[in-house]
């Protein structure tokens, strides 16, 4: 909109009624993506009416006790003796330089963080959230290294019978130099194995278990349980969860998950939890590139002959054990010359083993398999992944599949297949969209918060929660939830007020630097949102980077959020023209303010007047209300530091 020649953006909002209400993009801050039921559209409120503020009020009061409720409970955590492990020694050293791969800076930050809780007397409960691929069982080998070394047994537990097997071959592998011993526990074992493995545990001559729920059985002890390790811990349902429960009273606890279910990952960014972040892809490693088709045979048939000129192997997802025969017949008359097996959990065991052995081998070029595949299997020369029924999957589920392709250096490829006779539904299609847009390295993360907003924020916290999280949205939910936190730890609450500076000149972001209406808003967001000069000029090189060199209404934009940041240090009200005057505004309330900004002022150019105890008027020749000259103006004016108050 263009108002007194002064061309700005602004975000268009409708309340109810359609009423309008049009925010400039200097106040996208206080703008914020609703994210509640997925069920349940909210209610808008009217423009002028108390409705959102009694709403935001009664939900605060609410998370007093919450909060009060989630200290405790962290409080205790604290006052738990948990176990001291050894602090590194030669052989810790030897085990981790064996790694044959270049660790990346997070796997150093994360193994660090994670050796702090172990050696310390408070209980580990970490989350290590690491994209697939990232480099989680590594830190997870390191981690029990050190249990062992200490004296201690270590429990892995993991989702599925092939990840356990995979998990069990690559433990052995990492460790034969050492005397450690690994067993693993799954349906593949025979019963004399389970006894065997059973009384190794109890008379401590098993170091590491590797196994399914079958660990949380009640005849499964441990002589000397030290650390846990849960793999997906999204993938175990609740009746497990309280078993775990059970065994966290002082045992350290390290949970890995690509992308962790809202619960934990809330409770994590609340700080409730520790987390450590794998974001940093592997040398080598390269991002899928993912292709949403309607399924035809013309496209599998391609995708299958792609994949074996270049000598590699394919995963066919089809997830209807009923039906997988005769889609794997289907496929042999596509592409007689490749080679097939079928992979599920409702076959013979024997035989399943064999399939993934044979696939592992290279004996077989085409895996049509269910889900089975879905966690954590390593394979190099597996690089295509065709997902049939694409739209029964959840969005972290799609993820996770797509993660098992890709994880060499060759160029990678996930074809998500739409069927040709049924429609979709529009949450479906979001989700499609949503695993499109975010394919690069180190998604996870981003998933996991894309997911929270599709499926809506549940039971984040027990049923009594979720109708408060419905009413005012996740974001501002946390966002009161952080506050109590704070104020209930006697912790400054973040209550400071941003200067409003108008100074009647044109500053936005052109259509014709960022065409992408999304694009725009995000670095309106980014400029908005920014608190002190050095992450604003960060921002620069990266719209720089990103978009090229950067036009004068741009410019300008950050410039004058410079100013901003610098007159929000100084707790100025506004600086707004009016004619010949520059005004700055102050809080009213405290009645030394000016006297205190006497510094600020001291290098004005013009004539200084001072109105009422809150206002400063600076008169300037009129050649100094050009943008660049008054921008100039003001920085010099800035050069000045805020004194403490």
């Amino acid at each position: 909109l263009t108002k007194n020649d002064i061309t700005s953006e602004y975000l268009s909002i409708e309340y109810a009624e359609e009423l309008l209400m049009h925010i400039p993009m200097s106040n996208i801050a206080l703008v914020h993506k609703y994210i509640g039921s997925a069920a349940k559209r909210p209610t808008l409120s009217k423009i002028g009416s108390k409705k959102w503020e009694n709403q935001k009020l009664r939900v605060a009061q609410s998370l007093q006790d919450l909060a009060s409720e989630l200290l405790e409970v962290q409080a205790k955590r604290e006052e738990v003796v948990g176990i001291e492990f050894d602090k590194d020694n030669n052989w810790q050293r030897e085990f981790e330089e064996s790694f044959p791969y270049q660790e990346t800076a997070d796997q150093l930050n994360a193994v660090d963080e994670i050796k702090t809780d172990m050696i310390s007397k408070r209980p580990m409960d970490r989350l290590l959230c690491g994209d697939v691929g990232f480099g989680k069982t590594e830190m997870a080998m390191r981690a029990a290294f050190k249990a062992v070394q200490s004296g201690k047994q270590v429990a892995i537990l993991v989702p599925t019978t092939v990840l356990c097997v995979q998990h069990g071959r690559s433990f052995r592998e990492r460790f034969a130099d050492f005397p450690v011993t690994v067993n693993t526990l799954n349906r593949f074992n025979t019963a004399k194995e389970v006894e065997i493995t059973i009384d190794g545990l109890l008379r401590g001559k098993i170091d590491i278990l590797i196994g399914t729920h079958k660990i949380l059985s009640d005849k499964i002890e441990f002589k000397n349980l030290g650390l846990l390790i849960i793999d997906e811990e999204q993938r175990f349902g609740v009746e497990h969860k309280e078993k775990l429960k059970k065994m966290r009273i002082d045992v350290d606890i390290l949970t890995m998950s690509a992308t962790p279910i809202p619960r934990t990952l809330h409770m994590s960014l609340l700080g409730l939890r520790d987390i450590s972040s794998l974001a940093t892809p592997p040398l080598d490693r390269r991002s899928v590139t993912t292709l949403v088709n309607r399924r035809n045979h013309e496209t599998i048939k391609r995708a299958i002959k792609q994949e074996l000129n270049r000598q590699g192997q394919i995963f066919f997802l089809h997830n209807r054990v009923k039906t997988i025969e005769k889609i794997t017949d289907e496929l042999r008359q596509l592409v007689p010359e490749a080679r097939y097996t079928i992979a599920h959990g409702q076959m013979p065991k024997r035989k399943l083993e064999k399939a993934m052995i044979d696939f592992v081998n290279r004996k077989i070029d085409v895996l049509v398999c269910s889900t089975i595949i879905e966690s954590g299997l390593d394979i190099p020369n597996a690089n295509t992944i065709i997902i049939d029924g694409a739209d029964r999957f959840g969005l972290a589920q799609l993820h996770q599949l797509r993660g098992r392709v890709g994880r060499y250096k060759h160029k990678a490829f996930a074809y998500l297949l739409l069927p040709p006779d049924r429609p979709i539904t529009p949450i479906a299609a979001k989700r499609l969209k949503a695993i499109e847009e975010i394919s690069n390295l180190g998604a996870g993360f981003k998933i996991a918060l894309r997911d929270l907003e599709i499926r809506g924020a549940g039971n984040i916290l027990g049923p009594q929660q979720s109708g408060h999280i419905n009413l005012i949205g996740y974001e501002m939910y946390c966002k009161l939830l952080t506050n109590a936190v704070r104020s209930m730890k006697n912790e400054p609450v973040d209550t400071r007020k941003e200067t409003v500076v108008n100074l009647g000149f044109s500053a936005y972001i052109p259509k014709s630097y960022i065409p992408s209406d999304r694009q725009r808003m995000d670095a309106y967001r980014k400029i908005a949102t920014t608190t002190n000069t050095k992450d604003l000029r960060s921002l620069e090189n990266e719209l720089k980077d990103i978009f090229g060199s950067i036009p004068q209404e741009v410019q300008l934009l950050i410039d004058l959020t410079d100013i901003r940041v610098k007159a929000t240090g100084w707790k100025i009200q506004s600086i707004i023209t009016n004619g010949n005057d520059l005004i700055f505004s102050f809080p009213q309330g405290d009645k030394n303010i000016i006297t205190r900004c006497g510094d600020l002022f001291a290098k004005a150019n013009g004539k200084i007047k001072i109105p009422d105890p809150y206002t400063v008027h600076l008169e300037l020749a009129k050649s100094y209300f050009e943008p660049v000259t008054l921008l100039s103006v003001l920085r010099k004016l800035f050069t000045a530091k805020p004194k403490n108050r």
